[in-house]
């Protein structure tokens, strides 16, 4: 487990026409889950889009988001170092499964096909890597989905209601994985929901914000 990553939001403020959205100033610690709770337009989405560099130009934002003690704030997103799971899988049709997998590693991995192989067996999909993304159930996709995530090796985590789309079986289960390999990994990750349920078996900060 790696457990030198941090994510801290420092003294963030969101703002849509000068009338304030979000405050925040708080740390997500190694393998720590913060989850943001609140309804729709309280601006938990754009909190989370802010974080990850992509958020809307109507918003302002001030504050720093520092990763491991480096300021990201004004970096793209693509060089935050920060992965995103949402509530589509988001699988690229045109590649396998294995395809999907490799997308997001660093290009220095060595044994590409070798880690993926391990990665299925670890989420039970040993044998899946030549499968078409559109044979797997909704479940699988989310556990592909989750893989191709922690393979691209993020410092931080932000999850966009990563759950909303499965059943209450499955839902259940997902966040038993996600969450469990979070910790394994030691990955600081923000939570943004509207499912209380989430934030439970997050088991971190939880932080609800009003309309």
């Amino acid at each position: 487990m790696n457990d030198s990553h941090r994510l801290e939001l420092e003294n963030i403020r969101i703002t849509l026409n000068d009338a304030p959205l979000v405050e925040l100033d708080t740390r997500i610690g190694p393998g720590e889950v913060l989850t943001v709770m609140g309804p729709s337009g309280s601006g938990k989405s754009t909190l989370l889009a802010f974080v990850a560099g992509f958020m809307a130009p109507a918003f302002q934002a001030t504050g720093q988001v520092r990763l491991d003690g480096h300021d990201i704030t004004r970096l793209p997103a693509e060089r935050r170092g920060i992965g995103l799971l949402f509530q589509d899988p988001l699988l690229f049709p045109h590649l396998s499964v294995a395809g999907n997998l490799r997308f997001g590693m660093p290009r220095a991995t060595r044994n590409r096909a070798g880690r993926v192989e391990a990665a299925l067996g670890e989420i039970g999909l040993a044998g899946f890597g030549d499968r078409d993304p559109a044979t797997l159930s909704g479940g699988q996709k989310a556990r592909v989905a989750l893989m191709r995530l922690l393979l691209s090796e993020p410092c931080a985590v932000l999850l966009d209601e990563p759950f909303a789309g499965l059943d209450t079986h499955l839902r259940h289960e997902m966040r038993q994985l996600v969450f469990t390999r979070l910790r394994e990994a030691g990955l600081p990750s923000l939570l943004v929901t509207h499912d209380r349920e989430d934030a439970e078996d997050a088991g971190g900060t939880l932080i609800e914000l009003s309309a």
